[in-house]
């Protein structure tokens, strides 16, 4: 290479390569991004190069233009170099002169190395001179030596330039993660740029994954702060320098990757720097490193450079992160959650940056039935089980990232990132599709502190279309809820007995003896009431007011709450109330509810536990608890002996004739239905007559015109036929109805009803209604719901000896007796137990009776059992204590 004639340059960095005969020259920066002349080599042609191709197909250059460029590329980009030019410019502003670069301390023409490589011409045309003639000779020797453009076959020399792949999220999808060679060929702004891939020659839009730079307005051509700088700054690092991009996903028609330089990551570069930000819809794309760059946008904040001149960091950012482990006890939502510390406090915990599924703000509003949101919110129930599952009742290791102080009416918010062993609960939640990112402020410092890693789980769960990312919107869940009412808890109580034990999750607990269970494998709630206990009421809110509970009532509620709440419970049910409540005994872990209430005094043994497998273990835990005089029973004293009475003797004007009968339903404790042993036989056939003639002649449907009073037949829940009488007519497609040998009512379709065939008439009603003689119910609603279920616990599946004492109006007034208990009289059974009153008839012929009544009274006001837990309180004679005097 011939050394460069002695003259005055001018001196400059190369930006660019633009052709093999023109360089873009750049000056040394000075408070901004320097001026930049584009020189073309003089003396010389370059073969042409192609014009980039933005749509399909390709373009080619001309042979040996890709060689001819990247000569020049590799011998001058960045380098700083010496340079002459003519006084003559085009009107674009292009120069014309000689470029120099340093050799052994010379500076040589980089014109001679390209003719020295055959890869230009030396131009032939203007006026013959010395320099003219020495180019020429350059050329020649090149010729002869075949280099080059000069040799044999160019051809093989063309290059064939690509646009942007056809199908970006395919290219995508094969190339993900992997590193491909290639080279700048041009910024846009500092995170936006064109890089031609090698060897394929793919001319691809990439932007910078995870950050954010200043660029530049489309529309009146302006620049945001820095936007200029940081151009200037990458440029002159990586403009048509050998880069390696990283594919890590695609947005719009650009390629989001990283793009890495043999001297390191630019995106670190730029965040160190204070150029750019660090962006959350991006960040998860980014495979590796991530937390490189949030280190080093935390260090530009500090030093507080460039765009972070003014930061201010938050409370989050500067406090230190509170650790400790707490035990999970209720999974509120899928972002929220109640832990019990060590100390034994509770605390509400959220997850860090989480967003649950929610219902739309339109249906929120509108729907007021509070918890059913669980099911009916698609994938929320899914959500809550996948933590519950999870979680309930294990330790975790708890992190707060940040607390949001009360605001807008809600309550302060403590926000963490939990971890159960090595697992990060919230990251699981989400890569399953069951929760998203909350998507922060860019100033908002308050975010989890593996944000990163849950943009990445919710990318990943994006791609795999999993939950929530579904293009098909989820279903609600419909769940059928057992104790709607009354008549549908009846119907299904049945079938709940002979299913025997069941399994299902505690959803509620709302008293320290009433549980809400939900039964997966039926996708059905039930209310179900613990059995052989009575738990003291604990304190709620009715109508907007606080209604005071009783004492340790709160304490059996908690127990109850943190031994079985979203645990899984095994339960058998025994009976049902008039409200629909289902009562039964639940065990979790083997442990039996009612009996660790009554273990630990928070419960006492009710009577309706004495004919249970579990009653020995219920009154022994008992009397342990009255002898320790813990809790309810604090204030207990042992009852005193009640002196006997003379005896009454028994009038000889009362009629003893027993009956055997069956009850066959039951409106209250002392109201019910009984049929006569002696026509069981006649029932049964009459059954079988009944059920064989419609299934040998089905009704038309629809056929029967209901009249009121009526006999016809109905179908009951259970599919079979039984007789009944219209009561009452509601509408055209209902009807009330008795079933005359049963004596319970219900509202039937009217499609449900037909004729009663003429053979299965004649056999008079069976069921007869009765009351329970010298005796009445509490008007309190409560005590009243136990005295039935007591009633029915005693009389259940038994034969009972009646006798009728007395009638008023018609109305027929009974003792029942089971032979088989150990007090027989089931009236008087319940008044030991604190149910019923004594109704004090002034009757002579009833006057042992009824002393006997009131002896067994006495003996339940002593000891101060159900009704009777505030002392004897009929001397108040008002309604609020239940009862009311006799008309």
């Amino acid at each position: 290479m011939a050394e460069a004639p002695r003259t005055n340059y001018q001196t400059g960095v190369v930006k660019q390569i633009q052709s093999g005969d023109t360089v873009i020259v750049r000056g040394q920066p000075r408070g901004g991004p320097p001026p930049e002349r584009t020189i073309g080599l003089s003396g010389i042609t370059a073969p042409r190069l192609a014009r980039r191709q933005d749509g399909d197909g390709e373009s080619t250059d001309e042979p040996f233009a890709w060689e001819c460029r990247e000569f020049l590329r590799t011998l001058l980009v960045g380098k700083e170099v010496s340079f002459t030019v003519s006084a003559n410019k085009t009107p674009s502003g292009k120069e014309f002169g000689s470029i120099f670069i340093s050799r052994g301390g010379e500076l040589q023409n980089v014109v001679d190395a390209l003719l020295n490589e055959g890869l230009v011409e030396a131009r032939k045309t203007g006026p013959q001179n010395e320099e003219m003639s020495r180019l020429c000779g350059l050329e020649d020797t090149a010729k002869a030596a075949n280099k080059g453009k000069w040799g044999a076959n160019p051809e093989k020399h063309i290059r064939a330039i690509k646009g942007a792949p056809d199908n970006l999220a395919q290219y995508v999808d094969k190339h993900h993660g992997k590193e491909l060679s290639g080279v700048v060929e041009y910024v846009r702004d500092a995170c936006t740029m064109r890089i031609l891939l090698l060897p394929g020659f793919e001319t691809v839009g990439v932007m910078l994954s995870g950050i954010k730079c200043p660029g530049f307005r489309r529309d009146d051509g302006g620049a945001e702060p820095f936007a200029a700088e940081a151009k200037f700054f990458v440029e002159s690092r990586l403009l048509q320098r050998n880069v390696k991009l990283r594919i890590e996903g695609a947005s719009n028609n650009f390629i989001m990757g990283t793009v890495l330089h043999p001297a390191g990551n630019i995106s670190e570069a730029l965040l160190q720097e204070g150029f750019g930000h660090c962006v959350d819809w991006s960040i998860g794309m980014v495979l590796t490193g991530k937390d490189k760059l949030r280190a080093a946008e935390r260090a530009a904040k500090e030093k507080r450079v460039r765009r972070w001149k003014d930061f201010k960091p938050s409370a989050a950012a500067t406090g230190t992160q509170k650790q400790y482990t707490a035990r999970v006890m209720e999974v509120i939502n899928a972002d929220a959650m109640r832990v019990k510390l060590a100390d034994g406090s509770s605390q509400k915990i959220f997850l860090s940056s989480v967003r649950g599924p929610r219902a739309a703000p339109a249906a929120t509003s509108e729907d007021k039935r509070g918890g059913r949101q669980l099911y009916d919110v698609p994938y929320m129930f899914e959500a809550r089980e996948f933590l519950r599952s999870k979680l309930i009742h294990k330790k975790v290791n708890i992190t707060v990232d940040y607390v949001r102080p009360s605001q807008d009416g809600f309550p302060e918010r403590t926000c963490a990132t939990v971890l159960l062993g090595e697992t990060n609960i919230a990251e699981a939640l989400i890569s399953k599709g069951l929760a998203t990112v909350l998507r922060h402020r860019q100033e908002d410092e308050e975010r989890s502190q593996v944000f990163d890693d849950l943009l990445t789980a919710e990318n990943r769960a994006k791609k795999n279309t999993k939950g929530i990312h579904q293009k098909k919107e989820g279903a609600p869940i419909r769940v059928s809820d057992l104790s709607s009412d009354s008549t549908k808890a009846k119907q299904f109580l049945s079938s709940l007995q002979r299913q025997g034990r069941q399994t299902g999750v505690v959803e509620y607990v709302a008293s320290g003896s009433r549980l809400r269970v939900f039964i997966a494998k039926d996708t059905s709630l039930l209310t179900l009431l613990l059995a052989g206990v009575s738990c003291p009421r604990a304190q709620s809110q009715r109508g907007g007011q606080t209604q005071e509970g009783e004492p340790f009532g709160d304490d059996a509620l908690n127990f109850t709450r943190d031994l079985c709440l979203q645990r899984e419970v095994t339960f058998t049910v025994d009976a049902v109330d008039r409200a629909g409540n289902f009562i039964g005994w639940a065990h979790v872990e083997d442990k039996n509810i009612s009996l660790e209430l009554v273990q630990r005094s928070l419960a006492k043994v009710h009577f309706s536990a004495d004919k249970s497998q579990y009653s020995s273990q219920l009154y022994a835990a008992e009397e342990a608890g009255k002898k320790s005089k813990d809790k309810i029973w604090q204030n207990y004293e042992p009852p005193t002996e009640v002196p006997e009475e003379t005896p009454v003797a028994e009038d000889k004007d009362r009629r003893v004739k027993y009956e055997k009968v069956v009850v066959s339903h039951a409106d209250s404790s002392t109201s019910f239905y009984l049929q006569r042993v002696d026509n069981r036989g006649a029932l049964e056939d009459l059954m079988d007559k009944l059920n064989t003639e419609l299934a040998t002649n089905p009704p038309t449907v629809g056929a029967y015109s209901p009249k009121r009073n009526d006999k016809c037949a109905a179908r009951y829940s259970d599919g079979q036929w039984y007789r009944v009488q219209i009561e009452k007519i509601v509408s055209k497609e209902e009807i009330q109805v008795a079933y005359i040998d049963y004596g319970n009512k219900e509202t039937q379709a009217v499609t449900s009803l037909c004729s009663l065939p003429a053979s299965c008439s004649a056999l008079p009603a069976q069921a007869t209604q009765f009351s329970l003689a010298c005796a009445r119910s509490p008007l309190d609603e409560d005590w009243q719901d136990d005295s039935l279920i007591a009633f029915q616990s005693a009389v259940q599946d038994k034969e009972l000896d009646m006798n009728v004492e007395y009638r008023v109006q018609g109305a027929a007034y009974v003792t029942l007796h089971d032979q088989s208990a150990e007090v027989t009289d089931v009236c008087k059974n319940l008044l030991l137990n604190g149910l019923l009153i004594v109704d004090k008839r002034r009757d002579r012929r009833l006057e042992k009776l009824v002393a006997d009544y009131n002896d067994a009274e006495k003996t339940a006001r002593s000891k101060r059992v159900a009704m009777w837990v505030h002392g004897d309180i009929t001397a108040d004679d008002a309604n609020e204590f239940g009862f009311k005097k006799t008309q």
